[in-house]
């Protein structure tokens, strides 16, 4: 006993820095090297199972019986060991790491829904999925250059044919009507596109001559306007563009049928302007004024930006344009005005475009003279929504948001034929909006 007991000291002893040693086997060690002479007596058959293993698993990486090492060449394995050791330590800490990663993301995911990874349709992330895009294929993953092309060619094409395929429920010739019978004769278009140089790819332009709009009002273009595409050109259409200082970030354009007499950018506030977030277009009878408002964020990082400082500098804009002619105000809005304009409220009263201050804000610029024009046609219809995340098959569900608008002045109620959302529209992860007006 005390032989085979001296034996696995010195192995441990010898062997103490190996990586060889597992945590299990060294824990057993030292249980059983602690036992007391009566407990080693009616635990001698799980010690001689120690003591084989430890032979199997050590004595295998001793040095054959009869050669010796050298001093150096005993430190240079020492040190190989303990760089293994270290190397081991670092491997089992990244995976943990990257373990709590996977998890912290899948409990945010769930605790916000499933259309709240669309608001944090951010546009950072934005910026993250249309490099995807174009590229095609994840990072990390190498493929050949002939396959890569044509993968990239059958995906791009299945895009424009999804875009087409939508738009053939779409009857330009069809016109709306006011309360009193006056006919529609100006049509306005919204629409968020997500990226102007991916939905041009996408045949994006079919929408507009399919539903062929007066003026047609772009958001989110994420393009520097040195840099807008010649395939951006439409036929019959002259056009406005305006980027922010940040390339590739927000930015917003107009392209429209009749001159109008002036176009401004930005509101007047240099603070504010720098984003590129606002074109106002000046016509005989109103003002247009295209907004790609700015989001809060993933975890409310710009609320009070948005709510204390822009929303009041630009409904301060609103009332002086509004005291001159009435306001057609338009685009991506990024906020959920009430609980009928999502899909998830519950689970989302924290989450940037449903939080209480936006929600009240808003209604602070509606309190001003002026209205939802979908809300006041349409104040009872649910699952009416303008944007989906692309995760989770949100779209094929309906688990969407109502997030654009267009918001009239109250003196343009008795002008107003019809407020619609063209759902079923592809191309971005928003929709199109339409408004008619008789004036």
């Amino acid at each position: 006993m005390s032989v085979l007991f001296a034996t696995i000291c010195r192995v441990f002893l010898r062997y103490r820095y190996s990586a060889i040693i597992t945590q299990n086997i060294a824990s057993q060690l030292t249980h059983y090297i602690n036992l007391t002479p009566k407990s080693v007596k009616y635990n001698i058959n799980n010690l001689k199972y120690i003591h084989s293993s430890l032979q199997v698993k050590l004595f295998s990486n001793m040095p054959p019986k009869g050669s010796k090492k050298t001093k150096a060449a005993e430190t240079k394995d020492s040190k190989t060991k303990d760089k293994s050791v270290e190397k081991d330590v670092e491997t089992k800490k990244e995976e943990e790491t990257k373990e709590k990663t996977s998890k912290n993301k899948t409990k945010d995911e769930k605790e916000k829904g499933d259309e709240n990874e669309e608001i944090e349709s951010d546009d950072k992330e934005e910026k993250t999925e249309e490099k995807k895009t174009s590229r095609g294929w994840g990072w990390g993953h190498k493929r050949k250059a002939d396959d890569d092309g044509e993968a990239s060619k059958s995906k791009a094409k299945k895009k424009r044919d999804s875009i087409v395929e939508s738009l053939k429920d779409i009857d330009s010739s069809v016109k709306a009507k006011t309360s009193d019978g006056k006919v529609a004769n100006f049509k306005i278009a919204s629409w968020n596109v997500n990226g102007l140089r991916a939905w041009l790819e996408k045949d994006g332009l079919e929408y507009v001559k399919a539903e062929n709009p007066d003026v047609f009002c772009v958001q989110e273009t994420k393009c520097d306007i040195s840099k807008i595409p010649d395939d951006a050109k439409l036929e019959g259409y002259s056009n406005h563009w305006l980027s922010g200082d940040t390339e590739g970030y927000s930015g917003v354009g107009i392209y429209y049928r009749t001159k109008p007499i002036k176009v401004t950018e930005g509101i007047g506030d240099k603070e504010h302007d720098k984003e590129g977030r606002v074109i106002t277009a000046e016509f005989d009878k109103f003002y247009l004024v295209n907004t790609y408002i700015p989001n809060s964020g993933r975890g409310l990082p710009r609320l009070d930006y948005r709510t204390q400082e822009w929303d009041q500098a630009f409904r301060n804009y609103l009332k002086s344009l509004d005291k001159k002619k009435p306001v057609v105000w338009c685009g991506d809005l990024n906020v959920a005005h009430k609980e009928i304009d999502l899909k998830n409220p519950k689970g989302n009263l924290r989450t940037a475009g449903f939080t209480e201050e936006e929600r009240d804000s808003f209604s602070d610029t509606l309190k001003e003279g002026f209205f939802d024009s979908f809300r006041f046609l349409h104040p009872k219809e649910e699952h009416a929504y303008t944007f989906w995340t692309y995760m989770m098959n949100a779209r094929a569900k309906n688990a969407g948001w109502r997030l654009d608008y267009f918001v009239l002045s109250e003196r343009l109620k008795p002008n107003l034929c019809d407020s619609s959302i063209r759902s079923k529209v592809m191309g971005s992860d928003h929709c199109p909006i339409v408004l008619q007006l008789a004036l």
